[in-house]
């Protein structure tokens, strides 16, 4: 059977140790030297949904209920559901490797249309403070929440899923047409840090913890 191969809006820079191929795309699992991180990760493949609708309260992608208010994310079964506003929610699936969208209404599916990435490791927020004016370390925010904002002047969606001093992890969303530009100032942003391109497994290692 052939396969329609799709591919990322990033490539990033580095030599893959470990690749699979999965639901069309040729997803880097490991790279050779990642080290310690902290690691610039492209979950672009992963599926990822809009909900429109003015009930949300009566809407439960995969089982899991939609937070209140906005601003709050959800994670359980590697689902993350985040409120974006009174009607509206995005949803990023990270554990299985293939899940079918519902086929209601109120569902579209963004896969293709978002670039996606993580930083993950340690100094994460210093290298965030380098490219969006939004406080994502603020006390008032308890992990995990969502922000909607500019990063270098780019409309994003971002998902902070860990505040802890030695693991921090924040997802990045933008449109796809901005995705290489994106990882581009990212790396270059964060090479005092030792930023570095990093596998799929450095991500959802830290789901699983």
């Amino acid at each position: 059977m052939v396969t329609n191969r799709r591919h990322s809006p990033v490539a990033l820079m580095g030599r893959p140790a470990q690749t699979e191929f999965c639901s069309g795309w040729d997803v880097v699992l490991e790279y050779h030297g990642e080290g310690k991180g902290p690691y610039l990760i492209d979950l672009s493949h992963r599926p990822k949904w809009d909900i429109q609708d003015a009930n949300l309260a009566g809407i439960q992608p995969l089982g899991v209920a939609i937070p209140e208010p906005p601003g709050r994310c959800v994670i359980e079964k590697g689902i993350l559901v985040s409120r974006m506003n009174r009607t509206q929610a995005a949803v990023w699936q990270f554990l299985e490797p293939t899940v079918n969208m519902p086929q209601e209404r109120p569902y579209t599916d963004m896969t293709d249309a978002v670039c996606l990435l993580a930083l993950v490791g340690k100094e994460v927020f210093s290298i965030m403070e380098k490219i969006t004016s939004l406080d994502l370390t603020s006390r008032e925010r308890t992990a995990p929440f969502y922000l909607q904002g500019p990063a270098v002047h780019v409309p994003c969606q971002m998902a902070v899923l860990e505040k802890r001093s030695e693991q921090q992890v924040i997802l990045l969303g933008c449109s796809r047409g901005y995705g290489q530009s994106m990882a581009e100032a990212l790396l270059d942003l964060g090479s005092p840090w030792g930023l570095r391109p990093g596998g799929e497994s450095a991500f959802t290692s830290c789901l699983t913890q």
